[in-house]
């Protein structure tokens, strides 16, 4: 048996309308897992959904914002009518907002404290609250297995993105504390790791990072600099560690942040 396979496997993606979220769910179905994609974006999911089956793959799409408990109970119940079980959650879902955005001209003893907590309650409650009503029935498994997405931004003191960065710290800490005590009350049937990609060009960073012509802005050329790869990552390379990490043959791997990063990380700059 191919111990990186998801067959039989039923995965949920949070955030799964996103651009990182269309790579996971594809790879997902990809490795024969049932990719479920759940978003705010119905008509976004439906469509993903729909590509996935047409290539012969399982997948259902439902609706559903992360910060709202009673969307993802009835989510938990949708997946649960559709195939009987939960085996895997991804938390896709986060993002950046403006009012967690601190800008050099600012006053730091100034900030916009609502903004910030904003971006700290769509990043670390939107994956507290997923893994609290999906994790209680991957938990009913021989073995189960949640991914969260971390971020440079918890390991390098990156300009501008306090509220990320501290959401991101949280969800690092998140990982290693709930990996112990779900491993402390179920052994290892159920496993918590994080994914933290480096710099990959999405919705919401393109223009910050990138010219309309392709070329980089001074932002972007900061990050390329300390990317020894020198580049930007692709959606889809985030992709092998996921499924390692979802399947089997990562069995024995709880508790730890994984980095797709190029190399930034690692980076002294000299």
């Amino acid at each position: 048996m191919d111990q990186f396979s998801l067959k039989d496997k039923v995965i949920v993606v949070t955030g799964g309308t996103g651009i990182l979220g269309e790579a996971f769910v594809n790879g997902i179905a990809g490795a024969g897992g049932t990719a479920v994609i759940l978003g705010r974006k119905l008509e976004v999911a439906q469509l993903r959904a729909q590509k996935i089956i047409d290539a012969s793959g399982r997948a259902l799409a439902i609706q559903a914002d992360v910060l709202k408990k009673d969307e993802i109970i009835a989510a938990r119940g949708k997946v649960l009518a559709e195939f009987g079980k939960i085996d895997g959650l991804v938390n896709a879902a986060g993002g950046n907002m403006p009012g967690g955005i601190v800008q050099p001209e600012a006053d730091v003893f100034d900030l916009d404290m609502d903004g910030l907590r904003q971006v700290m309650e769509l990043n670390l409650w939107g994956t507290l609250l997923p893994t609290q009503y999906f994790g209680k029935e991957i938990a009913k498994n021989a073995t189960g297995s949640i991914v969260n997405i971390s971020s440079m931004a918890s390991q390098r003191a990156i300009t501008k993105v306090l509220g990320y960065t501290l959401a991101k710290t949280a969800v690092d800490a998140y990982t290693k504390w709930f990996a112990v005590e779900t491993a402390n009350r179920y052994g290892d049937r159920v496993r918590m790791n994080a994914i933290a990609p480096g710099f990959f060009l999405t919705e919401q960073n393109r223009t910050l990072l990138t010219t309309p012509d392709g070329g980089f802005t001074t932002r972007g050329n900061l990050v390329i600099n300390q990317t020894p790869f020198k580049r930007f990552g692709v959606p889809e390379e985030l992709v092998g560690a996921l499924i390692w990490l979802l399947s089997d043959a990562s069995k024995f791997v709880t508790g730890t942040v994984i980095n797709v990063d190029g190399g930034f990380a690692v980076n002294s700059g000299v």
